[in-house]
């Protein structure tokens, strides 16, 4: 690194810091607020606290002393809203009509039980480099660190090409918003070259994590109706069968019970043989990655190879059961034969998967041919595109890599990430010449949309500078 570079590194990491000391008690107001995406309140307006965020983080934004920046919240009828930001390049002249989509969500998920009887999910707490608290890391911060890596870059005196910040308040709904946004603001959009997502996750807080890949999905409710009331079970049991039973029986026409796998093709992809030598690489370097999950004393993973638990997790369906209706406390359970059995269930997919013909096939072999004569249905049902990365283009290799030694010390490195983040799929197949870096900060024990979320306040500042020097690289290609 020259000197020149060793300089504009400082003060990328002086700016970076001296912002995020401010930050941190912004996002400690943000956390408090539980402003839980659309489908877990569809009173989300009428309750005030999705506006109560949007107001935090653009009042914020509007703020920053960065030339040129505009703030908008554009709310379309119907729909939660998206806080647009523009900033135009440092010089127009050298990047010409090359623009930067810097995106992040800024709605929740829900409380969750079990969390530490000293926190809770809207209760912030600082306790050392860790901020817990729902939302923060998934993905509160994303807006303030866009804005912070373009000052620093504005700070150091580098460059940048014209950059759009999208926050948008649907994405732990599967984004069922923001299709219309992008359609209604595309004039404002324009063609991006690079697109920074601030939503994923990393393996360690030791370097920059950049995703490969995301899994997408399809979710939805299966009912199973039986009888119109509930039954003695000891009057009944035996002539009229469980709805559970059946709802059983029908899982096991999309998934093996005992190894998990899929049973639709339409759920099954072939991976790609850059993603198996890449799951094989990371695994050599980390180790199994499913160590610091908290299983109780005597369980494990699924496998204990440590490349085929990167592999479970990225390229291989899953299905979670996620929550069920129809089923009392056990403290107030009769010996009674439930009429209906509901269960919430969650397809995680292969990020090449259709999940249109997923969801098809789902939805057919789920409701085809219902034992006994039941009522069933697999409704309420979403599906959402997968994203598997496209080949790197040399320029932003070398940028990866710079940044992340300048900003953490050590190389980047590249993984495939088990979530969904719907607007990649949506940019991936309306911009596929634009390159991507998916990138964040959920690490190990950082426990998004579970108990004890928290963000790690200093991977934070690290990745917000790692940031500002792909901006410069991607304006100096």
């Amino acid at each position: 690194m020259t000197t020149t570079e060793s300089s504009a590194a400082d003060v990328i990491r002086e700016r970076c810091d001296e912002v995020w000391d401010g930050i941190v008690p912004v996002l400690h107001d943000y956390i408090a607020i539980p402003n839980v995406s659309v489908v877990f309140d569809p009173q989300w307006r009428e309750h005030g606290y999705m506006q109560q965020a949007v107001d935090l983080i653009a009042g914020w934004c509007r703020d920053r002393p960065i030339p040129g920046l505009t703030v908008e919240v554009v709310e379309l009828p119907g729909r939660t809203p998206v806080i647009l930001m523009e900033i135009p390049a440092t010089d127009p002249d050298a990047t010409g009509d090359d623009t930067v989509v810097l995106y992040g969500h800024l709605d929740k998920q829900p409380e969750m039980e079990g969390w530490r009887d000293d926190l809770g999910p809207w209760k912030p707490v600082l306790e050392g480099d860790r901020l817990y608290g729902r939302g923060g890391a998934d993905d509160g911060y994303s807006a303030f660190a866009s804005l912070t890596a373009i000052e620093a870059v504005h700070a150091a005196g580098l460059a940048h090409a014209r950059c759009v910040v999208l926050i948008e308040a649907s994405e732990e709904s599967g984004s069922i918003d923001l299709p219309a946004y992008v359609e209604a603001l595309s004039d404002r959009i324009g063609t991006p070259n690079l697109v920074v997502c601030l939503d994923s996750g990393c393996i360690d807080y030791d370097r920059m994590w950049v995703t490969t890949s995301l899994r997408g999905g399809v979710f939805g409710t299966l009912t199973v109706d039986i009888v119109t009331e509930g039954l003695h079970s000891g009057d009944a049991s035996g002539m009229v069968p469980s709805s559970f039973r059946i709802a059983r029986q029908l899982l096991d026409r999309v998934e093996d019970a005992v190894t998990g796998e899929a049973l639709l093709p339409e759920l099954v992809v072939e991976i790609p043989e850059g993603r198996l030598a890449e799951a094989s690489a990371t695994a050599a370097e980390i180790g199994a990655i499913a160590d610091h999950y908290p299983f109780v004393d005597g369980a494990g993973p699924t496998t204990a190879d440590p490349a085929e638990q990167l592999l479970a997790r990225t390229w291989k369906t899953t299905l979670s059961v996620v929550g069920a209706d129809g089923l009392p406390p056990t403290s107030r359970a009769g010996n009674v034969l439930r009429p209906s059995t509901s269960l919430k269930l969650s397809f995680r997919l292969p990020p090449t998967a259709d999940p249109a013909a997923a969801h098809a096939a789902i939805a057919a072999a789920l409701e085809s041919d219902p034992p006994y004569g039941a009522r069933v249905s697999f409704h309420d049902a979403d599906a959402v595109p997968g994203w598997n990365a496209p080949a790197t283009a040399p320029w932003l290799d070398e940028a990866l890599e710079a940044a992340s030694l300048a900003s953490f010390g050590a190389p980047a490195r590249t993984f495939g990430e088990g979530g969904t983040i719907p607007f990649m799929g949506m940019l991936g197949e309306k911009f596929p010449e634009a390159q991507f870096v998916i990138t964040g900060v959920l690490g190990p024990d950082a426990n998004a949309h579970g108990p004890n979320e928290y963000l790690h306040v200093p991977t934070a500042r690290r990745l917000t500078m790692a940031i500002a020097h792909v901006l410069d690289a991607h304006a100096r290609r």
